[in-house]
């Protein structure tokens, strides 16, 4: 059986690549490849892959809210999200997204393909030592509205200007970002930020 694959990166040498390397492999059928998140419902649509690997970082959509819109609109579906971020918080939100599988970068050529006939078979694959960070960081404690400050703040965006791209006032913003900073234990909104990033909550 050959399994068809829908390949989503805004890289365009990594799709190449990709696309390369799969197709080495006799069972596979790269039927499309596009570089921005917001294009991987109407490629599903039109070329009907079985399984879509996905990146996270894209313009348009991410691939966990590309993830979320393949769930919703087109179950059958299998999505690998394959990434740079091996983030235990990346992971549950994969995984809460619809995701069946999560794969990084960096593993070995043969661990992809593997990875891509076990979904394609009805299997969930997830690296175990990713799997077991997720367990020890926990649920990210952070709201969305929290996430959606401190995803502002990133770019050292002043109270005010925050305010002004979010639609909330300064003191609701000043609140949020209190909230986020008491959360990850740190002690202002660039550390929060950071932790926050580095646990795979933003």
């Amino acid at each position: 059986m050959t399994i068809r694959l829908l390949l989503a990166d805004d890289q365009e040498l990594i799709r190449t690549a990709l696309a390369a390397l799969l197709g080495l492999e006799e069972d596979f059928e790269v039927v499309a490849s596009v570089g921005r998140g917001d294009e991987v419902a109407d490629a599903v649509r039109a070329h009907r892959p079985d399984v879509a690997l996905l990146d996270i970082e894209m313009p348009g959509l991410d691939g966990l809210a590309a993830a979320a819109v393949l769930a919703a609109r087109a179950p059958r579906v299998r999505v690998v999200i394959l990434t740079t971020f091996g983030r235990a918080g990346y992971l549950r939100r994969a995984m809460e997204a619809g995701a069946v599988g999560f794969v990084v970068k960096d593993a070995p050529a043969e661990a992809l393909a593997d990875a891509i006939r076990r979904v394609a078979a009805g299997e969930r694959v997830v690296d175990p030592a990713l799997a077991a960070a997720t367990l020890a960081v926990g649920e990210s404690p952070l709201t969305g509205r929290e996430r959606d400050v401190l995803n502002v703040a990133r770019g050292g965006a002043a109270v005010a200007e925050i305010a002004s791209r979010l639609h909330l006032s300064e003191g609701t913003v000043r609140n949020y970002l209190s909230a986020a900073i008491t959360k990850t234990a740190t002690r202002n909104r660039m550390e929060a930020v950071r932790v926050a990033d580095e646990r795979g909550w933003l």
